[in-house]
């Protein structure tokens, strides 16, 4: 990994059972995602189970996320670099925007279709994620 922004990222070190509670609780959002009979549920938290898993690869490089404006695109885009997968930031970046659009804007802003494709692409990365650490 290239050297980290200071404007987002702080270097830590995390023990393996932090990173596993990362990934743990990207597991119990991922799940919420997958059962939930309300589709603007299940994408939220397929969402955040996804911003979770790059919290995790990250915590594993030895870095923390500062919480300031844009740490969600800069998550996203380093998880796909960790995992070698630049459709993690394109997805993820499809989800954020459609996220802002429910938080912001008025209408239907994901459909079930959608939402399924989502929840599978998340289950890929997070298997990923479990592999790598």
């Amino acid at each position: 990994m290239t050297r980290p922004d200071p404007e987002y990222f702080i270097k830590i070190r995390c023990s393996a059972a932090q990173i596993a509670g990362y990934l743990k609780r990207a597991q119990h959002d991922l799940e919420i995602a997958k059962k939930d009979a309300f589709v603007e549920v299940r994408f939220t938290y397929a969402y955040q189970a996804l911003v979770k898993i790059g919290i995790a690869l990250l915590a594993k490089e030895g870095l923390r996320v500062r919480a300031v404006p844009g740490h969600h695109a800069k998550i996203l885009g380093s998880a796909g670099r960790i995992l070698k997968d630049p459709d993690i930031a394109v997805f993820g970046n499809a989800m954020r925007m459609k996220r802002n659009e429910d938080l912001y804007g008025t209408g239907e802003f994901v459909s079930e279709k959608e939402t399924a494709e989502y929840v599978d692409f998340v289950r890929s990365v997070l298997d990923r994620a479990e592999r790598r650490v």
